[in-house]
């Protein structure tokens, strides 16, 4: 495992991480995260996400009480946690950043997670009804009652980015540091464009999330919904469409031969071509049981046989069905 500097931070961060949406509380109970934490973290993962949305809040109490039992040195992880939806219903409960709401589900992600501050904390999704001055100055004061260590987006416009660092610096604050996006082989250009500018002008870091198209660079989805994948779940039923693609799952079958070559799996092959990216700081990594956290892992050996030959080949695949 290496590491890799958090955009221009001095935070250390594993290029690989491991994350807990859908799987937590849906699929994977407290026994099994801590099983899964622990292998991670003989991997030398030390990065682990989440978010107060996440089961309604019950990721993160998974997450706090496999914490607990395992009882490793604070120093020794680095934990995130998101906000912007809400758990609870309310006017100031739901889809805000505004100063109100922040301060508050910063105290209610602790208590689940029996943390004393996160380490990271993300803005997850703009809010085009609150002054993104507000909000920065509310994660600056999140920061310096050190509840958080740092602060970034997810699923924001570069525009928007920029606009946030540009008030930070300006008033001498904590300045966004790190940005979550999707980003897989069929989900490129707001990564590999529109974010372009911001890695050199503002040092932005980078905690990809989704690297299997949630699952469907694996290939499990080239025959339909199997029983227990992702897609069968109802509550993420909205995923079907896409996962059940048939050119998208065609470009998962000429993918594979490559695989196949790499002597590695598709997923392997899927994750490695997102951690070969210098802007990823890390590639978080989403897993309902241990072997498939194992068979991820394996994506390490094969990023270096990422040769540019081969990378042209993946992308006269997928980038013309690439979003």
């Amino acid at each position: 495992m290496q590491y890799r500097r958090l955009g221009r931070s001095g935070l250390k961060v594993s290029e690989l991480s491991l994350g807990s949406w859908v799987t937590y509380h849906n699929q994977v109970d407290t026994s099994a995260a801590r099983e899964m934490l622990a292998a991670a973290r003989d991997a030398g993962i030390n990065f682990f996400d989440n978010a107060e949305v996440y089961a309604n809040g019950h990721s993160e109490t998974i997450m706090g009480e496999a914490f607990k039992a395992l009882k490793w040195p604070r120093l020794d992880y680095v934990v995130s946690t998101k906000f912007f939806w809400g758990i609870s219903d309310g006017p100031n409960h739901r889809n805000t950043l505004n100063r109100k709401y922040l301060m508050q589900a910063i105290d209610g992600s602790l208590k689940r997670l029996q943390l004393d501050f996160v380490d990271l904390v993300f803005c997850h999704r703009p809010d085009p009804e609150t002054p993104i001055e507000e909000t920065v100055w509310a994660m600056h004061d999140m920061i310096q009652q050190g509840k958080a260590l740092y602060w970034g987006t997810s699923e924001w416009s570069a525009a928007a980015i920029r606009e946030a660092w540009d008030i930070a610096h300006r008033h001498h604050l904590h300045k966004p540091v790190m940005e979550q996006p999707q980003y897989h082989l069929l989900h490129r250009s707001r990564v590999e464009q529109e974010y372009a500018p911001l890695y050199a002008e503002i040092g932005l870091g980078l905690t990809t999330w989704s690297p299997l198209a949630s699952g469907l660079l694996t290939g499990k989805y080239r025959n339909g919904i199997p029983p227990g994948s992702r897609g069968s779940l109802e509550n993420l039923s909205w995923l079907r469409e896409g996962l059940t693609d048939p050119q998208r799952n065609a470009a998962a079958g000429e993918l594979e031969a490559i695989a196949q070559e790499l002597g590695c799996t598709l997923a392997q092959l899927a994750i490695a071509w997102v951690n070969r990216n210098p802007h990823v700081s890390t590639v978080i990594l989403g897993a309902s049981k241990l072997s498939q956290l194992q068979d991820n892992l394996g994506a390490l050996a094969v990023t270096p046989k990422l040769t540019p030959e081969v990378l042209a080949r993946m992308d006269a695949i997928t980038l013309m069905l690439a979003d």
